[in-house]
């Protein structure tokens, strides 16, 4: 038996610096994974025993709506290890999940990307790093920041990435509001002008974070009116606001921790309904 952990993702700086031919979007983009955040961890535990195929059971307090076929990436992952080694692997695969889907945090592609490590060690098919991180790029632009875990700068479609120096995080929450947004439809209502606005990330000092900054808010305001309601309220308790990813879970960073508590607690209170996690809880 094979148990990994999949934690979550935090976009602390995400630019979109154009559009493709093709219609997809060139991105800047430095994630931090949240190693530290429990709270924000799924767990893929994989095994042998008494199995002739291959199955996957989803449980967890995030499973509503996902399903265990083929189209899940914990599944596509399999298959791809499948061809990589020219091996039916079957097993037993259960995966427990606290990562809301469609927010913003990268559930899906660490779920993946556990998955990938889960059945390299288990079958021992001794796949190298550099052979994950090129099956983890095929699966999807996140997935490959998960092998790496750390701060990652990740290039073009995200799918690029460039290990970075450990950039500690600020005092900061995040919230789930309670409901999804489509990634699709977000960079789908990126406009022109939108666009013309973005800027590559500058050169940083040793001790200097990446700018607070998301270039996918206001096209994710236009598609989902309704997280305007989330940024005010971050915004009442104090809270700098901004989008994870394209939504819809929002982080807010405060000076210093006592601040963010107090914060927390407040913000809580007024919105019993939504979810909320940080280093600490």
């Amino acid at each position: 038996m094979i148990k990994e952990t999949a934690p979550a993702k935090f976009n602390r700086f995400l630019s979109v610096l154009g559009r493709r031919p093709d219609g997809f979007h060139l991105l800047e983009l430095v994630t931090t994974v949240l190693q530290d955040w429990p709270s924000l961890f799924d767990e893929l535990t994989t095994d042998v025993a008494k199995t002739t195929k291959l199955s996957l059971e989803i449980e967890g307090p995030a499973s509503g709506g996902l399903q265990p076929d083929e189209s899940n990436l914990v599944i596509r992952a399999w298959r791809l290890l499948e061809k990589e080694s020219g091996k039916t692997l079957n097993a037993k695969i259960k995966l427990f999940k606290n990562i809301p889907h469609s927010a913003g945090l990268g559930g899906g592609s660490s779920d993946a990307a556990a998955a990938l490590k889960a059945g390299n060690k288990l079958f021992q098919l001794g796949l190298s790093n550099s052979t994950l991180l090129r099956l983890a790029a095929e699966l999807g632009s996140d997935v490959p920041l998960f092998l790496l875990g750390g701060t990652v700068m990740g290039l073009d479609l995200g799918q690029r990435v460039i290990p970075m120096r450990d950039i500690p995080l600020p005092p900061m929450f995040i919230l789930h509001p309670g409901f999804c947004v489509s990634t699709p439809s977000v960079y789908k209502a990126l406009t022109q002008e939108d666009l013309s606005r973005t800027l590559p990330c500058p050169s940083l000092s040793a001790n200097e974070a990446p700018p607070w900054r998301n270039d996918l808010t206001n096209a994710a305001l236009k598609v989902c009116p309704a997280m305007h309601q989330v940024r005010e309220a971050l915004i009442s308790v104090g809270g700098e606001p901004m989008l994870c990813g394209s939504g819809s879970c929002w982080a807010a960073r405060f000076m210093d921790r006592d601040e963010r508590d107090t914060a927390l607690q407040k913000i809580s209170a007024r919105y019993p309904g939504w979810r909320f996690y940080s280093d600490s809880v």
